[in-house]
């Protein structure tokens, strides 16, 4: 019983730091990568369709994404697409491949960056915090309903907060990585 609970919340703390990490890889820092255009959907025969299952994707240098329809026509349909997106990006088609250059980020465009994945790396640490308040809530209830002994209470909220305090220096650690990969020129 308060194995599956520390179990559970360990796996909910587990996903915060995944999805946290998954939001890192959005933020745009000044190289390429194709994990930036994962959100994108285009018109596929009426449906809009994420780009990864319409194109491949590819990295050609640091600094650029080729994109390669997989039906010559959806070329343009595709520009358009990358074009109109929040990301500010100015795609051009060479051939078949469309070309995405990644402008170079200016100095006070990095520190708003900055600003914004600290506040994401903040809203996982309450994520991780309420888990944590969550079990120890379930413990107590435990406790109370005489299912298990103090002693075990008090372990199990031990092992529930040095999970909290793992995953919090996790977190900490990819936003700190995170940091030092927006601030390099």
């Amino acid at each position: 019983m308060i194995s599956d609970i520390k179990k559970t919340a360990d796996d909910k703390m587990k996903k915060s730091v995944e999805a946290l990490k998954t939001d890192f890889a959005k933020v745009r820092t000044g190289r390429a990568h194709t994990g930036m255009l994962d959100h994108i959907k285009v018109d596929y025969y009426g449906n809009p369709t994420p780009i990864g299952q319409v194109a491949n994707l590819t990295i050609v240098d640091a600094h650029t994404v080729g994109v390669t329809p997989w039906e010559k026509k959806m070329a343009a349909v595709i520009e358009k697409a990358i074009r109109d997106s929040d990301l500010g990006l100015n795609p051009s088609s060479m051939g078949d491949i469309v070309r995405v250059p990644m402008p170079p980020l200016t100095e006070e465009r990095r520190r708003e960056l900055v600003k914004v994945v600290r506040g994401e790396a903040e809203n996982s640490k309450v994520a991780v915090r309420n888990i944590r308040r969550d079990a120890i809530a379930h413990l107590k209830d435990l406790l109370k309903n005489h299912e298990i002994g103090e002693d075990d209470e008090r372990r199990a909220q031990d092992d529930i907060q040095k999970l909290t305090d793992k995953h919090i220096a996790e977190i900490d650690k990819v936003l700190a990585d995170k940091e030092k990969d927006l601030m390099a020129v």
